[in-house]
């Protein structure tokens, strides 16, 4: 029984994520992320002494046809100026191997968190929204089957 309470202890205390600010992922209808969709997400920014790193999340399964996936960026403030807008890239599958890329806890589903922009400082406080469009080479891609996106704190050093 002690056994049980120190591990499901452990078990809690690990899961917990300090630095996370926001997290929100978008579903997509028929495990497929039309170009038409393009998920915005909205949060507030108070502190401007901190840094922040900003992550794309992808959940994709074995079913993706690439191995890389491309997708434009814009961070946007309040008054709908881009603050900072980029196309960024990431390997899905090993390109040798053809391995899935990320973590796996649903057999062939893979989650990983695509590096947006590190240490970065916001200029000013108030309200943000980050939109994400894929911009591969056709208009559905099958296998992607959510978006999302994640602000966290960078650790103090």
């Amino acid at each position: 029984m002690r056994v049980t309470f120190f591990l499901l202890l452990a078990l809690f205390v690990l899961s917990c994520d300090r630095d996370r600010l926001y997290e929100k992922n978008h579903d997509f209808n028929d495990r497929a992320w039309l170009v038409s969709d393009q998920p915005v997400f909205d949060f507030e920014i108070a502190d401007t002494v901190k840094t922040y790193n900003l992550y794309c999340n992808i959940r994709n399964s074995v079913k993706y046809p690439y191995s890389r996936i491309f997708i434009n960026y814009s961070l946007q403030d309040s008054t709908g100026t881009s603050v900072s807008k980029n196309l960024i890239s990431a390997f899905l599958f090993e390109e040798k191997t053809g391995k899935p890329i990320g973590t796996s806890g649903l057999g062939d589903v893979y989650d990983q968190q695509i590096p947006v922009l590190k240490k970065y400082r916001f200029s000013k406080p108030g309200s943000y929204s980050m939109k994400f469009e894929q911009f591969m080479r056709t208009d559905t891609l099958a296998g992607i089957l959510a978006v999302g996106f994640r602000l966290e704190a960078t650790p103090t050093e």
